[in-house]
């Protein structure tokens, strides 16, 4: 971007020279048709003066027409400069706010909303790309020029001078207050806004439950109330900024006539030309450009400048788990996990895990089942390192996972979810971003170890058929089935299975545990479930209770020793367990 800044620097510093000589090939010429220019006139030039009027009209023709293209070249240069380089800047400044929301902890989606971080992403970056090229570039062009002109004025006439400055602390006044208003305004619209594109956003979201629910017309006066605020605050920034806009036209208007009335008396005492009296009101009303620019552009600029802080406000929001300096990649010969004297709150003061410590051997499958809200998905969201415990470590082959990188962590473990993620794109495309350069076959082969093989080759294009947004157009199991093809082809050492048969009819149920049971194979498996038939498959069976261990053993030990294993599938109705903090609880 650099040489396209300088590139566009110097097109703006010489277009503001440019534009300081564009009103002189008039002087001359007004200054010889009157006839009045070599007595009165401040700038005279003898060459020029010597030509016959002929001669100077067609030179002072062609030097209009000079500088006229000269500073349109100049503005397309500077323009053009200026938006590549802010274009590619705001292309890295969205790339790189992308990847921070992207490493931003569970946590902080509890109160972010969707809608209004995807408006952040793409529409207040946009917006500041556009304003940066379109008004605070031709703005700083027009302030050096304002710089040039007066400096020009001093030197032609000083009395005019300070007549025409006279107005400008006024303007400044008016341009401040008014602004500040302004930016408040449109800071309140761009929340709006942001909220506007939530609501939409979580309403599309859910548009099943809302029509099954026949919720529409609730969501309806919803996102309408949240319109309303939006066009409340959007009026109140038109009215102020037209406001502004009248306000500096008057002014204008008096500092022109105050100009216009003593320059013409300077005149007539032969203090200057009438050539210089023309290019004073030339240069008069190209002063006042800046100030008109400010209060046209006041609201594009008030929302550039929110937009700004919105995007400022998510950059600043910390990354809670990130690589240590010079962390190594994760290692994983064996799959043993250790968890030590583990604590964890969601919430100060409201512990989720309390000094929990437990191993699994390699290849061990366990089970760790509790009611709900006990701790048992944050086990698994610690693993992952979504989080980082308050006290106590975890060892994957004796490494320390807060020591080694992230990224190599998550790549180790194949994980299936309760809520399972598919993307808009094929099949193929949704098994195959588990992992880099993958092939047909090994893909193939994931979705038969899943049980998916049979069903994907029934869809109309097999594996090249395209999937709606989060696969809306395949039955929750075929989701789940593909999701184990894609932990499959993963082939980590360690898996994790949280709650992946919730909500499944009994003969999906029956497909997908069966799928579980070969991808577990040879895999140390982290299973939190409620399912008495999974638990009765395990090694080992850990009952958790208010975030600590209260049994642990063989599912038919635990059955024959603890009441409150029993209790808890006593029950043939499932425990669901609600969202907590970022579904991990």
């Amino acid at each position: 971007q650099y040489p396209l800044i300088r590139a566009g620097l110097g097109a703006l510093l010489f277009g503001a020279l440019v534009r300081l000589l564009e009103p002189w090939p008039l002087k001359f010429v007004i200054d010889r048709l009157t006839g009045r220019h070599l007595d009165s006139a401040r700038v005279s030039l003898d060459w020029l003066n010597a030509q016959s009027a002929g001669t100077l009209l067609l030179l002072c023709a062609l030097a209009l027409v000079l500088v006229t293209v000269l500073r349109a070249l100049l503005s397309y240069t500077m323009s053009v400069s200026f938006a590549l380089a802010g274009n590619r800047t705001m292309l890295s400044v969205r790339s790189a706010l992308f990847r921070h929301v992207q490493r931003l902890s569970p946590r902080y989606y509890t109160s972010a909303r969707g809608g209004d971080l995807v408006l952040r992403m793409a529409g207040d970056v946009g917006m500041v790309q556009d304003i940066a090229a379109t008004a605070l570039m031709p703005l700083l062009g027009n302030l050096l020029v304002l710089l040039g002109m007066f400096v020009v004025m001093l030197w032609l006439d000083p009395v005019l001078a300070l007549i025409a400055s006279a107005v400008l602390p006024v303007l400044l006044l008016a341009t401040w207050w008014r602004g500040k208003r302004i930016h408040q305004a449109a800071g309140k619209t761009r929340h709006s806004e942001g909220a506007l594109a939530s609501a939409a956003s979580e309403s599309i979201g859910a548009i099943r439950t809302i029509q099954t629910l026949g919720l529409d017309r609730h969501f309806n006066q919803h996102f309408d109330a949240h319109g309303a605020r939006g066009l409340t605050e959007g009026v109140k920034v038109k009215k102020l900024s037209a406001g502004l806009e009248r306000l500096v036209d008057a002014l204008v208007a008096v500092s022109t006539a105050a100009i216009l009335f003593v320059g013409g008396q300077r005149v007539l005492k032969n203090l200057i030309s009438p050539g210089e009296l023309l290019v004073f009101l030339f240069y008069l009303k190209g002063a006042f450009r800046p100030v008109r620019d400010l209060a046209k552009y006041a609201a594009r600029l008030s929302k550039a400048a929110a937009a700004a802080d919105r995007i400022s406000e998510v950059f600043q929001t910390p990354v809670e788990v990130s690589d240590s300096a010079n962390a190594p990649p994760l290692v994983v010969s064996e799959g043993r996990i250790e968890f030590r004297h583990l604590s964890f709150a969601y919430e100060p003061g409201k512990p989720v895990i309390r000094d929990l410590s437990l191993c699994i051997e390699p290849g061990e499958h366990v089970v760790v089942v509790g009611a709900s809200g006990h701790g048992k998905s944050t086990l698994s969201a610690l693993l992952l390192r979504l989080f980082d415990p308050e006290q106590g470590e975890i060892l994957i082959d004796g490494q320390r996972i807060r020591e080694v990188q992230v990224d190599s962590l998550r790549s180790a473990i194949s994980t299936v979810l309760q809520d399972t993620s598919l993307f808009a794109g094929s099949v193929y495309d949704n098994i195959a971003l588990a992992t880099e350069n993958t092939t047909p076959a090994a893909v193939q082969s994931a979705a038969r170890l899943a049980n998916a093989a049979s069903f994907i080759e029934a869809l109309p294009n097999r594996y090249d058929t395209l999937l709606g947004e989060r696969g809306v157009n395949l039955s929750s199991g075929q989701r789940q089935r593909i999701a184990i093809a894609r932990a499959a082809l993963r082939n980590g050492r360690i898996l994790i299975l949280d709650e992946p048969t919730s909500g499944l009819d009994l003969q999906n149920e029956a497909q997908v545990l069966s799928a579980l049971m070969r991808l577990g194979e040879g895999r140390t498996t982290l299973h939190i479930t409620h399912r008495i038939d999974a638990a009765a498959r395990a090694d080992r069976v850990i009952l958790i209770e208010h975030g600590q261990i209260a049994a642990e053993g063989s599912h038919l030990t635990l059955l024959r020793t603890s009441p409150a294993y029993r209790a808890l599938f006593a029950s043939d109705v499932p425990e669901e367990e609600p969202p907590h903090a970022h579904q991990y609880n």
